[in-house]
This record gives structure tokens, sequence and C-alpha cells, in this order.
């Protein structure tokens, strides 16, 4: 009894055996296992930003359906993967691009910078402006009157010397005599010396250039001007008529010349060398003349006056000469003009403190000298009038290392 019993133990689970063989097979086919299929996973659910327009555009697969893994192994089956795990766009369109610029309407917004380079590129390449008689001389018109920066200053210059000059010729005609007739012919000649005066500079001043430094130094040389003049008539006759005459003329004289022959572009340079040409010749003259005196010799008053009243056109004329063949600039002049001054006054003051007066004509001699001194040397060997262009020669000898303006 327990043998049989024995025996169908090794039957029975042979049996299951054979039962269950089938089943598996037919899973592993695709068929339906003894197991229930698992059930496929949900679709993603959407994002919480949208996908750009470049994947938007784009169009996205559908999910494939997974087939189940049956089978007591749990093999997997040859189905690809869920399209859930895939991107939604391939990787080279996940990169930025670059946007086109902001536009409002139909205007396009430009840089401030990029305008004013445009502007800047517009004026470079406009022609030149045609010219309608705006041009005076080379030099564009302007200022009151149209004709340069000096323009009002001359007219004024000499509306003022005429009216001056009408006026004292014809005061110094009646003697000072303040009567009905002689206050009526003063002021026709003031009226009238004003209106010549104005009507000449405008006529002028209207079809010539007219700069700042030729308008200053008209008002300096007409002064000149009337001392040398006045002072030349001075030594023939001794009327005050003549010599008002002469002072006016001389004024006038020398301020024609300045515009006429300095012309409206007239040099600072030019300018302050007749300038200082005046201005030293009138210091020597007086020094000359004080040497002289203190040296036991007597001279008159009259001669002190004419001496100095000529003394400062004969310094300017000279002078006026030398621009035609030099051409200092006008911190050289002015460094001349400041040393000199200083160095003679200088020993001026010293040497007659020192000597017990200027009563005597060593103290005058030794200003002479030293601001003449003066001027040569800062004339000639200041920085300035160095030629620093000037190398060593082959043979090693070196240059005159000085560039001379005067000759």
């Amino acid at each position: 009894m327990s043998l049989r019993r024995t025996w169908n133990l090794p039957v029975t689970v042979l049996a299951v055996a054979m039962l269950t063989l089938p089943g598996l097979a037919l899973a592993q086919a695709g068929g339906t296992g003894v197991y229930p299929a698992p059930q496929p996973p949900p679709p993603p659910a959407p994002g919480m930003y949208p996908a750009p327009s470049s994947q938007a555009e784009a169009p996205q697969e559908e999910p494939q359906p997974v087939a189940p893994s049956n089978g007591a192994y749990g093999q997997p089956s040859d189905v690809p993967p869920p399209a859930s795990d895939a991107p939604l766009a391939p990787p080279d369109r996940l990169r930025t691009e670059p946007q086109a610029p902001l536009t409002e309407g139909a205007r396009e917004v430009r840089p401030e910078s990029l305008r004013d380079e445009t502007a800047t590129a517009a004026s470079r390449i406009r022609p030149p402006p045609e010219d309608t008689g705006m041009y005076l001389d080379g030099q564009r018109r302007q200022g009151p009157f149209l004709s340069g920066p000096g323009s009002l200053r001359f007219v004024l210059h000499h509306t003022a010397l005429g009216a001056l000059g009408g006026f004292f010729t014809q005061a110094f005609s009646k003697e000072f005599n303040f009567d009905r007739t002689s206050r009526e012919t003063m002021l026709a000649g003031t009226l009238i010396g004003a209106g010549l005066g104005f009507g000449a500079s405008a006529w002028w001043q209207f079809n010539n250039w007219v700069d700042t430094p030729m308008a200053n130094f008209t008002i300096l040389n007409s002064g000149i001007g009337g001392m040398f003049l006045a002072g030349f008539m001075d030594l023939i006759t001794q009327d005050a008529g003549v010599l008002t005459w002469s002072a006016f003329l001389g004024a006038e004289l020398g301020a024609w010349l300045t515009a006429g022959i300095g012309g409206g572009q007239l040099p600072l340079s030019d300018g302050l060398l007749v300038a200082s040409g005046a201005g030293w010749a009138a210091a020597y003259s007086a020094l000359f003349l004080a040497i002289v005196h203190f040296s036991g010799t007597s001279i008159s008053g009259k001669t002190w006056k004419d001496m100095l009243l000529i003394s400062p056109g004969v310094g300017a004329g000279v002078l006026a000469l030398a621009t035609m063949r030099y051409n200092p600039t006008a911190s050289q002049i002015l460094r001349a003009d400041m040393f000199g001054a200083g160095v003679g006054a200088a020993v001026l003051l010293i040497s007659g403190l020192v000597l017990g007066g200027f009563n005597q004509s060593t103290p005058y001699v030794l200003s002479f000298l030293g601001s003449a001194g003066a001027i040569t040397t800062v004339s000639l060997l200041w920085e300035e009038s160095v030629d620093r262009s000037v190398v060593r020669s082959s043979h090693g000898a070196k240059d005159r290392p000085y560039k001379n303006v005067w000759w």
C-alpha cells in the first residue's frame, strides 16, 4: 500500500509539468498565458511651459503601444520602448537662435550713435558751399559790418579820430574862443570830421577784411604818426594851427598806412615788432639825451620835445621795413621787451642809488648798455631759436646749434 502511494507522487508531478509547459510556450509566442497581461503606462502629462515655436511646429511622434512581457521568466519583447521616454525634438533644435531687431510698426529703432555717425558721414561728403559773396579776402564775413572781427573797432576809431581832428583844428584856429561863431565852427568841424571818418572807414572795411590785430595796431600807429609829423613840423614853425593840422594828418596817415600796407590780416608778430621799435626808440632817445645833458651839455626843452616826438616814428618805420626780411615770433618779441625793460630799469635804479644820485651820466649809460645787451641775448640765444633738427655729421663734428631768425 505504501509503495503505490510512493509511485503515485512522481506521476502526479509529471502530469502537472506536462500541463504547464504548453502554457509557457504559448505565452512566449504572444498568446494568452496563465497570468493576466499588464496594462500600458498612461501618456505623459503636458509640460508647465509651452514648447518653443520651432519645436511646436515639428510634428510629434505618437507613442507606440508597448507589448507586455509575459511568461514566467519576464523576458522583454521585441517592441521598442515607449515614445514618452524620447525627447520631443532633436538635440540640435534645442539651441537658441538670434532674433530679429525690435521694430515699432514700420519704423526701425536705431541707436543715437549710429545716427550721429550717419550725419557726420553725410556732412563729410557734402560739397563745399558756393561762393555767393559771403567771403572777403578768403575769409567768411562776420561781425557787425560783415567784414571781420575788428571792423567795428576800426570804424569807431576813424569816426572818433575824424571828430577830434575836426574839433581841435577849428578850436586852435579860433584860439579856443567860445563865442557863438567859434562854437558853430567847432561843431561843424566835429560833425564833418566824424562823418568823413565814418564813411571812409565803413567803405574800406566793407571791401577789405579787417582782423583784430590790424584794428588794434591802427589805433597805436595813429598816435605814432601824429607825434612824428607834429614833431617834424615843430622844427620848422611854431604856429599852433599848423601843428594841429600836422598832428591830425599824421594820425590819419599812420592809420591808413597800417591798413593799406599791413593789410587786414596783419600778423600779430609784425604789429608787435613795429610797436616795440617805436617804444625802444623813444626810450633810447631819452637815455641818450640824459647822457648828453648830464655830461655837461645843456639841452633845451624844445629839443627834448621834438626828439621824443620824432624818435618813435623813426623806430617804427625802421622795424616796419625790417618785417620784410625778418620774421620773429610774437613770444620772442615780448620776451625781449620784458627782459630789456626789466634789466634796464634795474640797472638804472641800482647804479643811481649806489653812485649817489641820478644827476650824472653813468647810470644812464649802464642802463642803456644793460637793456640793449638783454634784448640781444634773449633774442638770439633763447631756447626757441635752437634748431633741434641739426644732427652730427659723418665726421662727428657738431654743426651750429642755433637757428637765427634775424639774419
